[in-house]
């Protein structure tokens, strides 16, 4: 990575997709060597320092040694709700929700911190204290930090109590050379909760067996230790089985495998949860010695692993059987060690390389659901190039890898400006979306939700019956799933030279990611629709109030279907447009209403939008208002028009 860039990570998941030898890898190490939670990786000059400045860099610093290191990485954090209660709280200030610091990670591995913090805040409840005197209160009130009320205090003759609390102030001061006291205890505050990084990949896996005398002899010179030795004492930590145990047990071989065992249990338990290609295996733990083998394996004891399937009855070397399995197994043995090792209280981000690559494709699917299921607890960020390693109803959180001429490694959620090769797995992962669920055209209406492709499709044939104009028969409706895929569907579709015309819901501006779709010409703006332009039929065409599809329906039909739809968790209660407070979309109107009446249609607030929609295709109105048929009549006439 040659150039500065910054790069966002999504609060859950955060997915690089690009080539082989893209970068991605590099990435997840730069995130690993900047807050290693295990405290072994860190940033090393020739190995991490861009090579073809390396030499002048080290020139630099050989003649001048005092100057400081160039930045390697600069993470910024910003804080949970609950975390700025606490730390307001703590520290009595007053942070912002918006409130982040950043630690910038230099090459030699020292620090620089960033963060602002007001101190008037903690100053003024410095004055609420009741053993001040009123002439020292009055002379505080004049300070601006904490740093200087011992100056300010200097010439004034002092209580008992005004003594105790500059003695207090003092010590505080004593304890760091920063300007700002407050923002260096925010940050000693901060430091706690600041997450650390987890780095896993191939390289990590179990072994099918492992010769114990010569672990021992690696364990003492610890230069020797590969990652499958990493991986086996992993396995004997969780196990809470010391490598001395082995050699000489205490307790009898049986009690030192039943103890491997049961660990080996609980884990294959934990993946068969997401593991559903062969649910009829399980992992085998043995210990023996074997004069037969070669060299080290003749020595001594060896620790075998064998994967059995309950179905063959037939049990076979770990490193023979599947590969994702093996993997599976491993990152939960490495990740149980690992946390083991740790503060349980600690914040971890994972960093996974290229995780379940040896995976089925449909295996690859159930890891997504083990990666979701780790992301309710940790922030999780992995590489891929496998289009079923991607949500397609999750691409905003993607991040393009590219390794461009004479910048290198660029990372960006712009899809539309990425190589066409670096894309593929999205254009992949949206092909199998839709082959499943519906199907690509030439021509292509995109729409946020399957509402308002029921909506469309309903009323288009109650127009055509009529005789008057529908949607062309050849377009296709497809539902990306929201406003934050639109932009990914236009790039990955435009790529493929296919008509497209969006119809989104409309917030009262246009979203900035579609502007900046139309400045790059990947869209002409005319194809671009909302249907505030098709709400007032003396304006049409025009930018309007906020709408939503449902806002083409005349206030009582939807109101109607809506009741029906609810009919039975109403129980009986109606709502009509007169109960509605004023806002500019119905359904938001009709949020509103539930709130303030305190009716529950989900545990979520609000209600699905879906089943208005669905109540309304299984059961079509026997006649709809010439105001709303002339709405979505203009609707549909733009988009033929367009899309021609």
């Amino acid at each position: 990575m040659n150039t500065e860039q910054i790069v966002s990570i999504d609060n859950e998941v955060t997915v690089l997709v690009g080539m082989n030898e893209a970068g991605k890898t590099v990435f997840l190490k730069v995130l690993e060597k900047s807050n290693d939670a295990q405290g072994l990786a860190e940033f090393n000059i020739v190995d991490d320092y861009p090579r073809k400045d390396l030499s002048k860099y080290q020139r630099k610093h050989k003649n001048n040694s005092e100057e400081d290191h160039d930045e390697a990485s600069a993470l910024t954090y910003q804080l949970t709700p609950e975390e700025i209660v606490n730390i307001n709280n703590d520290l009595n200030i007053q942070l912002s929700s918006e409130f982040t610091f950043s630690i910038t990670h230099l090459y030699d591995n020292s620090l620089r911190i960033s963060l602002n913090i007001d101190e008037s805040p903690a100053i003024k409840n410095l004055l609420t204290n009741s053993t001040l005197s009123t002439d020292t209160k009055k002379i505080l009130e004049e300070s601006s930090s904490i740093r200087e009320i011992p100056e300010l205090l200097n010439d004034t003759s002092l209580t008992p109590g005004d003594q105790l609390f500059l003695d207090e102030i003092n010590e505080r001061i004593s304890k760091t050379k920063w300007n700002s006291i407050v923002q260096h205890e925010a940050y000693q505050w901060l430091k706690k909760k600041t997450p650390k990084f987890l780095y896993f990949s191939d390289y990590d896996i179990l072994p099918s067996k492992i010769n114990i005398p010569d672990l021992v002899n690696r364990i003492n010179n610890p230069e020797l230790l590969q990652s499958q030795h990493h991986a086996i004492l992993a396995l004997l930590r969780v196990a809470d089985i010391e490598i001395d145990e082995i050699e000489s047990p205490s307790e009898g071989y049986e009690h030192l495998k039943a103890q491997i065992e049961s660990v080996s249990i609980s884990l294959t338990d934990q993946i068969m949860e997401f593991w559903k290609q062969n649910e009829d295996i399980e992992v085998e733990i043995d210990i023996k010695s074997d004069s037969t083998d070669e060299a080290p394996y003749n020595n001594g004891s060896n620790l075998y692993l064998r994967i059995k399937s309950r179905k063959h009855r037939v049990g076979t070397p770990f490193d023979q059987r599947s590969r994702g399995f093996i993997w599976f197994f491993s990152f939960l043995v490495w990740f149980d060690s690992v946390k083991e090792q740790i503060d349980s209280e600690e914040d971890i981000i994972l960093l996974l390389d290229e995780p379940g690559l040896a995976l089925h494709a449909l295996a690859q699917e159930d890891f997504l659901r083990y990666i979701d299921d780790l992301s309710q607890k940790h922030q999780v960020i992995y590489t891929t190039h496998s289009p079923f390693m991607v949500h397609s109803d999750r691409l905003h959180q993607v991040r393009m890898v590219e390794d461009k001429d004479k910048i290198g490694t660029v990372i960006s959620d712009n899809i539309s400006g990425s190589d066409a090769r670096t894309i593929f797995p999205l254009q992949a992962a949206l092909g199998w979306t839709v082959a499943q669920n519906l199907f690509i055209s030439k021509r292509n209406l995109l729409v946020e939700g399957a509402s308002d492709l029921i909506y469309l499709k309903a009323i288009s044939s109650i127009l055509e019956t009529e005789g008057r104009t529908g949607l062309q028969e050849n377009i296709t409706i497809v539902p990306v799933g929201g406003l934050d895929n639109v932009v990914t569907f236009i790039a990955l579709l435009g790529a493929n030279n296919l008509k497209i015309v969006v119809l989104h819901d409309y917030s009262g501006n246009q979203e900035q990611k579609i502007k900046k779709v139309i400045q790059e010409k990947i869209i002409k703006s005319k194809a671009i629709l909302n249907p505030s332009q098709f709400r007032d039929l003396d304006k049409i065409g025009e930018n309007g109030q906020p709408s939503d599809t449902e806002d083409l329906f005349d206030k009582d039909l939807y109101l109607e279907y809506f009741n029906k739809a609810f009919a039975k968790v109403l129980d009986g209660k109606t709502i009509n447009k007169q109960d509605l407070p004023s806002r500019p979309r119905i359904v938001t109107q009709i949020e509103a209403y539930l709130k303030e009446e305190k009716i529950s249609l989900r545990p979520s607030q609000g209600f699905n939008h879906y089943t208005v929609s669905s109540y309304f295709a299984s059961n079509p109105p026997t006649s709809v208002s010439e105001d709303t048929l002339s709405r979505f009549e203009a609707l549909f006439k733009a988009i033929n028009k367009e899309i021609k």
